[in-house]
């Protein structure tokens, strides 16, 4: 087709080439319609981040495809082209560099897609305290969902290469682990009481089958550990994908609060003691 329109009239090879480039632009265009809409009719049996990321990936494909498509039939362009990629190994070498964080998160997303150790909805703690629920992902980054509107955005190779604590893997619903301090002199097993009652009664904690063929029931409180001027104990609160993360730790936290200090059990904290010296005295 390109020897066809080379031999039209200017004004002609000029109509001839504008045509080429909105047919060929129509056409990317109604195949990323389809690749949507197939994707969405996917979503309604099943949602995952793999579906996301290879959507994405689809588009890119199709607008790379139709843009080489569109240089091809430009003679120029395409000696230029042709030269760029087969004969200047140094601007080659140039492009590879400067894509290569964006190769290393299309291939990191490439892997959580196809092993996910997360998906939609799962709240997830990285390494380095980052912590959120997850949104969404590209093929550069993963979107998690903090507090409010705060939307954090990781790179799919930080994703890929650190350790993920993901408090809803494989279950169909979440779970957060809540920490509570209390004083040296506490009993513990009052404590342990007050905090399970507690957290029983929010209206978004739910119980779960910890096994099973056995009754759903609410996660223990364990006694964790000996902290520098506390007790420290802690339990973990299942509740449904649906609810925000933070609506269940402020119903939570309040309510352990304040059962704590209705039962006369310490919540301790960090204090310094100031002495003052009367300077006249030593003197």
């Amino acid at each position: 087709m390109r020897e066809l329109i080379s031999k039209l009239d200017l004004p002609w090879r000029i109509f001839a080439y504008i045509g080429v480039v909105i047919a060929i632009a129509f056409i990317a265009w109604v195949l990323t319609k389809i690749n949507k809409y197939v994707f969405r009719r996917i979503e309604k049996r099943r949602k995952g981040l793999e579906l996301v990321f290879f959507e994405r990936v689809n588009v890119a494909i199709i607008i790379i495809a139709a843009f080489i498509v569109t240089v091809s039939f430009f003679s120029g362009f395409a000696a230029i082209w042709q030269t760029l990629l087969g004969g200047t190994a140094i601007i080659s070498a140039v492009l590879a560099f400067a894509a290569q964080d964006t190769i290393r998160d299309i291939l990191a997303g490439l892997m959580i897609s196809i092993h996910k150790p997360f998906t939609i909805g799962d709240r997830i703690v990285l390494d380095d305290g980052t912590s959120g629920t997850v949104q969404g992902m590209n093929m550069r980054h993963v979107v998690l969902i903090g507090i409010d509107t705060q939307r954090i955005v990781v790179p799919n190779s930080v994703m890929n290469s650190q350790k993920i604590i993901n408090y809803s893997y494989n279950r169909a619903d979440k779970s957060i682990l809540l920490e509570y301090s209390v004083g040296y002199d506490t009993d513990i097993q009052l404590a342990k009481k007050v905090i399970a009652e507690a957290v029983e009664s929010s209206e978004y904690s739910k119980p779960i089958k910890r096994k099973a063929n056995s009754d759903a029931e609410y996660a223990p409180v364990y006694f964790r550990r000996f902290a520098e001027s506390a007790l420290i104990l802690s339990v973990t609160v299942f509740f449904e994908k649906n609810t925000p993360t933070e609506l269940v730790f402020d119903d939570v936290n309040v309510k352990v609060r304040e059962a704590l200090i209705a039962n006369g059990i310490e919540i301790p904290y960090n204090y310094v003691n100031v002495v003052e010296k009367d300077a006249a005295k030593e003197e």
